[in-house]
């Protein structure tokens, strides 16, 4: 939760330009429009926002709860930019010449400035000033580190349909220049399992795998050669996998390191 009130006063000489915002999941749409989507499906419960000024320029401040700090994360790598380097902001941030996002726990807090101009400097000093007012982690998601480094364009959290598949509703991607890898999270064993039993259903003809509790290779028309694995509760794997590079040696390093 927010330790103190949302306030233009955060960061000295700002005022408060209109009323203060407040809105639900129920009533996103009014702000954002056609936006509000991709905030609902990364679990957006409710948001604060306040308009700011100070010598003719406008900061649009939002704080945003997703609920959990996976959903939070999610909601800030889909949104950073990832031809810009990131900062050391809560669990991770990135500060534009416009705008500045940054995560901490279950909180997404983003700034959008007017007109044009480059306000980095300001922006850092409404960083800070947030982050004192945000409670929460600062850690990223321990699920980050279960991907290889080797290659890494991305890791982000997919909210629903990892891979395109529906079967595997909602887990962590990983982008990389010879594949993509993934980690799926059921509610048991059980269910894993028969999450398992329906994507060889939907693949066809698979081959097993000797890995984790169980696990079959496969080559699909749009997701490539495939190696998919489940480790108790877990379903991961690598699909699109690269000519030059073992699909189930890929996935079995990816095992070990949920182990």
């Amino acid at each position: 939760m927010l330790s103190a009130a949302l306030a233009c006063s955060l960061v000295a000489g700002w005022v408060q330009h209109g009323p203060s915002r407040s809105y639900t999941a129920e009533n996103l749409f009014e702000y954002m429009d056609g936006n509000s989507e991709g905030y609902l499906l990364y679990g957006f419960r409710t948001m604060q926002g306040v308009t700011c000024q100070k010598g003719g320029v406008t900061f649009v401040v939002d704080v945003s709860d997703f609920g959990d700090a996976d959903s939070a994360y999610g909601m800030f790598s889909a949104n950073r930019d990832p031809r810009e380097p990131t900062a050391k902001i809560g669990a991770g941030g990135q500060i534009v010449p416009r705008r500045l996002i940054f995560v901490k726990g279950q909180y997404y807090l983003e700034i959008a400035a007017n007109p044009e101009g480059d306000y980095s400097a300001a922006l850092a000093q409404w960083a800070a000033a947030l982050e004192k007012t945000v409670e929460g982690s600062t850690q990223p998601p321990a699920a980050l580190a279960l991907f290889p480094a080797e290659g890494q364009q991305s890791v982000r959290l997919v909210p629903e349909s990892v891979l395109g598949i529906r079967l595997l509703k909602r887990g962590y991607a990983g982008q990389y220049d010879y594949g993509k890898a993934f980690v799926v999270t059921e509610d048991s064993a059980e269910a894993a399992a028969a999450t398992m039993a329906k994507l060889k259903a939907r693949f066809g003809e698979t081959a097993p795998a000797a890995l984790a509790d169980e696990a079959f290779t496969v080559t699909d028309q749009y997701l490539g050669r495939i190696c998919m694995f489940r480790l108790g509760t877990t379903i991961g794997g690598w699909a699109n996998v690269a000519d030059g590079r073992d699909p189930a040696a890929l996935a079995r390093a990816l095992a070990a390191r949920l182990k």
